[in-house]
């Protein structure tokens, strides 16, 4: 069996059109691999971490599956009553929990990493058919129509994915993601005190790791430029929690290069970079910073170091 390494989709303007490609909804949880082998599910981060224990209901699902040996990617979310998926909810353990699957790479002793996506789907769709482990279906009309519909019903966006090609490791153009609302991760470099009768923290300073000006990328090379502050979208209890988590990080040292300027520079909170965190938002300034965000939760499947500025391409 096949080690689990994603295919991960490049951010695009718009999506594109013509026979070659098929369109599927972009599910808004966190990137899973399933390994079953005989009888045994093990539920897997993009990054290859164990995390069975975090969602112990699809790991039982996963095993009802009529299967002997199997790989399937896929997404796990919390489903809303109207239909539509939520990382939010899921991170406050709300909405009815789904692994949508939406790739086959290996089913009982037979690889399928070098099978036209197609040929992939068409197999997954016999197999994925239990209470919790929901098929992930596909478009095949028009990319920019598809883009559209899922904009007006509120969706996060689609993916696009050539039928032709087999699974690759990494970033491919052969998997494009257009989004109708624009959000990503960053690292929480600091914060704020609350005002008047708010609790835990005022504002969320965050940014995205940049390579140096030498056009060299190695971690330590690499400076942490600030995108802003977040004061919306956590609740009370998340505020104080957040607060918790981030004094145990707290440092002396500014970990954003340049201190951002003014008062922030001046009395904010600074936090050794080690937390993720996703963020919703409707736009980069010509300063390089997000407007009107919104924070969403924590990401504990993605690395600090791998934050980088989102660019449609």
């Amino acid at each position: 069996m096949p080690p689990y390494h994603p295919q991960l989709a490049i951010l695009v303007k718009s999506a594109p059109s013509g026979p070659g490609w098929l369109h599927e909804l972009k599910y808004d949880g966190y990137r899973i691999g399933c390994r079953i082998e005989r009888g045994r599910v093990t539920l897997l981060s993009r990054r290859g971490h164990d995390w069975t224990e975090r969602f112990p209901t699809i790991a039982t699902a996963a095993a009802a599956l009529k299967v002997n040996s199997a790989l399937f990617d896929g997404e796990v979310c919390s489903v809303l009553d109207d239909g539509r998926t939520s990382f939010q909810a899921l991170q406050n353990a709300t909405g009815r929990l789904v692994y949508f699957v939406f790739d086959l790479l290996y089913l009982d002793g037979r690889p399928f990493v070098s099978d036209a996506l197609d040929a992939r789907k068409r197999a997954l769709k016999t197999v994925a058919r239990v209470r919790g482990i929901e098929y992930a279906d596909h478009i095949d009309g028009d990319g920019p129509a598809a883009f559209r519909e899922a904009c007006r019903l509120g969706l996060e966006g689609i993916v696009s994915k050539r039928r032709d090609q087999p699974y690759l490791l990494g970033a491919r153009q052969g998997w494009l993601k257009t989004k109708c609302v624009r959000r990503q991760e960053f690292v929480i470099g600091g914060y704020t005190d609350p005002g008047g009768s708010r609790q835990g923290i005022g504002a969320l300073l965050v940014g995205y790791y940049s390579p140096s000006p030498r056009g060299r990328t190695r971690d330590a090379e690499a400076a942490l430029v600030f995108a802003g502050k977040v004061g919306t979208g956590f609740t009370a209890k998340a505020a104080r929690d957040l607060r918790a988590a981030l004094e145990r990080l707290e440092v002396k040292t500014c970990p954003f290069t340049p201190t951002p300027p003014g008062w922030l520079g001046r009395h904010a909170h600074w936090v050794a970079p080690r937390l993720v965190g996703e963020v919703e938002f409707t736009e980069w300034t010509d300063e390089g910073k997000i407007r009107h965000p919104s924070f969403q939760g924590l990401r504990t499947d993605k690395q600090p170091k791998d934050v980088r500025r989102e660019r449609e391409r």
